[in-house]
């Protein structure tokens, strides 16, 4: 867990100002002991008459009540649980019932500590045995400012007393939450922040940022349980959310107990699990970020937001290898010497690491004598990669020698790219790697060697080899080289490798298709981790 998203703990009631600069960060807060001076703490308590209270005060009036067929496990999706009307004198019967059956002031869960658990605990199971019919009441509303004729227990709102820190806020509502036994919600987040406040009884909550939803496996967007995770809490099944296996290692865990509060931003997914008669009041605000959108920029936001998801996620479909990156890079720098002793071994570490980048100018011809070690060791890998993958049907348009060197390759015919066009992952391909190890400068000395010595080789690399990967990999290094070159060593360059093809907007049409290949399945990728959704847009872009 980063540490800027590490939940704090405040001890006391915070200032405005405190709260501001939590809420400004979007990071979850733990506040102790901040709704102890409500009348609701000493009144609705179940071990001390408060269930009589509650009966006395709302016990008239019809709430909706939450029955699930999973129980005690309550998931969003309508399709798992039913809302029946219930007279709140029949629920509060319900509770006193169990308050006979079962000592409820026990411990709560696996520790008595207030606030963060940490962040590598395993998520402690329920002992629940055998349960009757769980009712939950769910988002009962207090008050809500869109539809007065919602609210069901308004009376309550006598009992409780807004924070000071929230007090300037447009509230959109307050609800009351209350289960007779214990009960586990799924894992959700909620499109405003939230302010959740224990008033009797224990919960744990489990934490995780927007930013782990491919972990979490959200409901389609479209669905209406969008904000709901679709990994069941019962039974994970990994082989269908291989991801979620690594959930817990980027959540947080919190246990609070009566007269703690939890401060959850917008968009932070949590699982809350309810000790027996646990009490809860909950305060729900819109964001200054969500109030302050306009929606006729609604679609720009949108695309913004897309192509900055998609630019990470081809960061790290190009970092995927990256634990070994120094490694590979210490290899490229070792020539194969049978064995025998090699004059270049002792300083070769030492050639590489010293090489001019920002000094070097272009050669207009670089004989393979003339490269440096791991330049030459780079070529040699390239070359004999493209004479590997280039396949042919039929000895007529078998590889020919036409430049003069008897290792440079020839594809006659019409050709499509050779089996290459679905990697996507740096890891899956060679030639990709060996480009994304090499500094630019030396690249380029590869680049210019090839174009004067195996000339149909780099034409067949581009057209017909080139990978997705490949082609976001070649880009990126295309431009970390025009950062390091004048104006006229770019153009030089330029003109002789574009030179070697006979038709050159084709080689620079299957270098751009195959980059466009590669932001598509970042696309498509964004689109399954975090909306749910499966994309079968326009098929693969190929030479």
């Amino acid at each position: 867990m980063e540490g800027s998203l590490q939940i704090p703990t405040f001890d006391y009631l915070p200032s405005s100002l405190d709260f501001s600069s939590v809420e400004s960060r979007n990071v979850p807060a733990v506040l102790i002991g901040c709704v102890k001076n409500w009348r609701a703490f000493s009144n609705w308590n179940p071990s001390n008459g408060g269930l009589d209270y509650l009966q006395e005060r709302v016990g008239s009036s019809t709430v909706e009540a939450m029955l699930s067929r999973y129980a005690p496990i309550f998931y969003g999706d309508i399709r798992s649980h039913e809302r029946v009307p219930l007279l709140f004198s029949a629920f509060i019967g319900f509770c006193k019932q169990r308050l006979q059956d079962k000592d409820v002031g026990g411990a709560c869960f696996e520790s008595e500590g207030h606030g963060l658990v940490g962040s590598d605990a395993e998520q402690s199971s329920l002992l629940l045995g055998e349960v009757p019919q769980q009712i939950y009441l769910a988002q009962v509303p207090i008050m809500n400012a869109e539809n007065d004729d919602r609210v069901q227990l308004e009376t309550l709102k006598e009992d409780i007393q807004t924070p000071a820190f929230l007090e300037k806020k447009a509230l959109s509502s307050i609800n009351l939450w209350m289960n007779n036994g214990q009960s586990r919600s799924s894992t959700h987040y909620d499109p405003h922040h939230n302010l959740l406040c224990i008033v009797a009884g224990c919960k744990q909550v489990v934490l995780w940022p927007p930013s782990a939803s491919p972990l979490l496996y959200p409901m389609p967007i479209y669905g209406e349980a969008s904000n709901h995770s679709s990994v069941t809490l019962e039974e994970p099944d990994f082989s269908i959310h291989p991801r979620a296996e690594y959930s817990m290692k980027h959540s947080q865990k919190v246990i609070l107990h009566a007269g703690d509060a939890l401060f959850i931003p917008e968009g932070w997914f949590h699982q809350v699990d309810s000790n027996d008669l646990t009490i809860a009041v909950n305060f729900w605000w819109r964001s200054n970020i969500t109030s302050s959108l306009s929606e006729h920029m609604d679609v720009y936001y949108l695309r913004r937001i897309l192509r900055r998801l998609i630019d990470k996620e081809m960061n790290q479909l190009l970092g995927e290898n990256s634990a070994g990156m120094e490694q590979m890079e210490k290899h490229s720098c070792e020539l194969p010497n049978n064995g025998e002793s090699d004059d270049h071994e002792g300083n070769l570490d030492q050639k590489c690491a010293s090489k001019d980048l920002k000094g070097s100018k272009l050669k207009q011809r670089i004989m393979l004598h003339e490269l440096e070690p791991l330049a030459l060791q780079a070529l040699h890998k390239l070359v004999a990669l493209v004479h590997d993958s280039v396949k042919v049907a039929d000895q007529t348009d078998s590889v020919l020698s036409t430049s003069g060197n008897a290792s440079d390759v020839k594809v006659k015919g019409k050709q499509k790219r050779i089996g290459t066009s679905n990697l996507f992952h740096l890891e899956d391909d060679p030639l990709a790697k060996i480009v994304w190890t090499l500094e630019p400068l030396t690249l380029q000395d590869v680049f210019v060697a090839m174009v004067h010595n195996f000339p149909r080789t780099l034409e067949a690399l581009v057209l017909h080899v080139l990978s997705p990967v490949g082609a976001e990999v070649l880009t990126r290094k295309f431009e970390e080289l025009d950062q390091q070159m004048t104006d006229k060593e770019r153009n030089d360059f330029y003109q002789l490798f574009y030179g070697v093809f006979d038709d050159q907007f084709a080689a620079m049409k299957a270098i751009l298709n195959g980059k466009e290949s590669f932001a598509l399945q970042a696309f498509k990728n964004v689109l399954d981790q975090n909306l749910g959704v499966t994309y079968d847009g326009p098929k693969t872009l190929v030479g």
